[in-house]
Parts: C-alpha cells; structure tokens; sequence
C-alpha cells in the first residue's frame, strides 16, 4: 500500500521514541519529561516555532510550507496528539516497560506522540505544501481535559488554526486499517457522585433504622430504568454506577452510603434529558425511603462530533494510504475524548487506525503495536499535502 517511503526508512527511529516515551508514561499535566522531549525534537527538525506551556505543559510546533498560503479557506491546519499516561500497573513484561510503578501507557498516547513526531519530521524535510502544518501535543487527555487548557491559552487563535484533526489507535482493527464515521463519534461522559445518609443501627432491627445500602440499590435499579424506559430506543445512553461503599461490619446497618458512576450520550438532547432524569429519580428514591441524598452531577467531555465535510476529506486521504478496502464506516463508541472540544471550537474529524489483535484500551497488558508507526504517519503527512496542496 502507498505508505511514505520516507516514513518506512524514519520507522526506526519513531518506534524507538515510542519505546523511550512508553518507558517514562507521566499523568494529567504532570508532562513535564515528554512535554521536554517532544519540544527538543521539533527543535532539531527545524521547526520554524516551537512554543511550551500551552494548556499548562502542552507542546506546539509551526512547520511552514515551501509556498505561502494561497487565496483558499484552509491556510493553516492542526494536527493533534496526547501525550499523558495512565494510573495502571503495567503487565506486559516487555523489556522496554514503564520503569514507574503504577503508571503506563495503556492507552497508546506514547503511539500518538511519536507518530505526530514522525510527521513533523518529514514535513520539515520536505516543506511540500503552502501554509502552516501545527503539530499539537496536548497533556491530560485522560480526564484533565487539556485541549480545552490549550484553546484557553489562545490555540486556535495564536496559531491561526483553520481546521484540526486528531487519530487514536484503536485495538480491534487490523494494522493497515483505519475506520471513521460523520458526525458523532464519541460520548459525553458526566459523572454521578450520590450521598446517602439513613439511620444506621443493628441488623437485628431494621424497623428502627433507614437502610442505606437498600436505598443505593433501589436507587442503582431505578437509575437503570432511565436508559430502558425513558431514552429513545433508537438514541443512546449509558447509566453505570461503578461504586458502592457502605457499611464495615456484617451486623451494622450502616448510616451512609456513597454511589459513583458514569452517564455517556452521543447527543446534546439526549444528555439534558438523561440529566433531568437522574435528579427527578434520586429526589424520589430520598422521598420513598426517607433518607437524605445527595446528589453531584459533574459534566465532564463534550460529545466529539466530526464534521461531514472534514470527514469525507480524511477518509479520502486514509484511503490513499491504506487503500479503499481498508478504511471503515465505525459504529459510534461510548468512549469519551476531549478533542471534543478542538472539535467544537475548529472544523476537523478524529479517525481511528488499527492497532491489530492487541489487547484493550486501559488494560494493564495493552501495548501500542508499532507496525501501525507508518500508516498513522503517513495519514498526517498526506492529511498536510493535500489539504495545504502547494
């Protein structure tokens, strides 16, 4: 397939800085090693800009075309990845593993940072376009939500960004692959933390006391009747209470008990609905069964949303690299990223490419399959060319 032979000779050397990068995973902002080793990488290439401390310890670089932006839209286009690691034991027993206990890159970033690496590389090399390539390294994208750090510090102004994109690898697809859908791509994610206090006492007595733990799960089931009974069949949405604590003895009634969860939607409609549901369900469980709850209800990334016409352009160069047969209308995904919000501020698609039959995202056995280095490399490459054709 018509990969950049360049990218097959710089393989090497990206997958060695994927290794180096994998080997010293950093959390949230807390970047501060890679956000350094990426900054003196684009300064070797030759950038022609490189700025730190966007969005706190993000990473940007200007590589200028041979020729000036002609008279088109897009004069200036960005380019995304995720620097930021995880807060998992590694167990992949590979001889380049996180050397920090309780910390990896079970989620590829180490991937997409090198391989956005491998781009700014080449395009500094080859300089065949007319504009601006931005190559964007974003910290906390694992809940921090850094690309919306980054546009506050002035991004898409300071750069005059006209169009962004991002990749994510995805396990599950064949390496050579790439899938990619208009539109929603990607959930909303808010969280639910419950409180509720009842009357604690002994088990031998429930009639003196308000159950707090036959609350929660009375709470837990009703909360599921939400997605079942009032979203739309043919909408979706996801209610998961993942926590519950409660009680620390076998004949105590506890006082109180604590329920965290998650809710994922794929459009705006939806999530308010889902919202107003949430806080009419708690409300009724607390004046059924007579405790107190409360409830904090926290929203977290907004729905990543492709734009049609961005989208069909991607597709159109993910085929030029991978072929027509190789790139893939995806089913949406429940999952949450914040390129969300470069979406919302900036047209752009977000494309995924296939990392094999590797384990999954945020398994402590997953690793980023470095064969995928010289499609999600070329894919940038190409993505510049043709959008920037000089």
């Amino acid at each position: 397939m018509p990969i950049v032979n360049r990218v097959a000779d710089l393989q090497p050397d990206i997958q060695a800085w994927r290794r180096d990068i994998h080997q010293h995973p950093e959390l949230l902002y807390d970047v501060h090693r890679t956000a350094a080793f990426v900054a003196e990488r684009l300064r070797e290439f030759g950038c022609d800009e490189v700025a730190t401390g966007l969005g706190r310890t993000g990473v940007v670089g200007v590589i200028k075309g041979r020729k000036p932006a002609g008279n088109g839209e897009i004069k200036v286009i960005g380019l995304r990845a995720d620097m930021d690691a995880l807060p998992i034991e590694e167990e992949t027993k590979l001889p380049y593993a996180s050397k920090t206990p309780g910390k990896m890159h079970a989620c590829g970033h180490d991937g997409h940072t090198a391989m956005l690496l491998g781009a700014a590389r080449y395009l500094a090399e080859t300089r065949n376009f007319a504009g601006d390539a931005v190559v964007i390294f974003q910290p906390a994208e694992e809940g921090g939500a850094g690309a919306a750090a980054m546009i506050q510090d002035g991004l898409m102004d300071r750069f005059g960004i006209d169009q962004v994109y991002g990749m994510h690898n995805g396990p599950g697809i064949p390496i050579g692959s790439f899938a990619i859908r208009s539109g929603p791509v990607m959930a909303a994610t808010d969280s639910i933390d419950i409180t509720i206090e009842g009357l604690g006492g002994h088990a031998a007595r429930p009639h003196k006391c308000i159950d707090s733990v036959l609350v929660g799960s009375q709470l837990i089931t009703a909360l599921q009747s939400i997605v079942s009974r009032t979203v739309d069949p043919l909408d979706s949405a996801v209610v998961s209470i993942c926590e519950f604590h409660a009680g620390n003895a076998r004949n105590v009634i506890p006082q109180t008990a604590e329920l965290r969860g998650t809710v994922r939607t794929l459009t705006a409609e939806v999530r308010e609905l889902v919202e107003k549901r949430v806080r009419e369900v708690v409300a009724g469980v607390a004046q059924i069964t007579g405790a107190k709850i409360e409830l904090v209800y926290q929203r977290g990334y907004p729905v990543v949303v492709n734009h049609a016409s961005q989208t069909d352009f991607a597709t159109k160069v993910a085929k030029q690299v991978a072929g027509d047969a190789n790139v893939h209308e995806m089913p949406p995904l429940m999952g949450a990223e914040d390129f969300a919000y470069m979406l919302e501020s900036r047209p752009g698609a977000f494309i995924f490419c296939g990392n094999g039959d590797s384990a999954g995202l945020h398994h402590p056995a997953y690793n980023f399959n470095d064969e995928a280095i010289v499609y999600g490399t070329s894919y940038w490459i190409k993505l510049v060319e043709n959008t920037l054709a000089a």
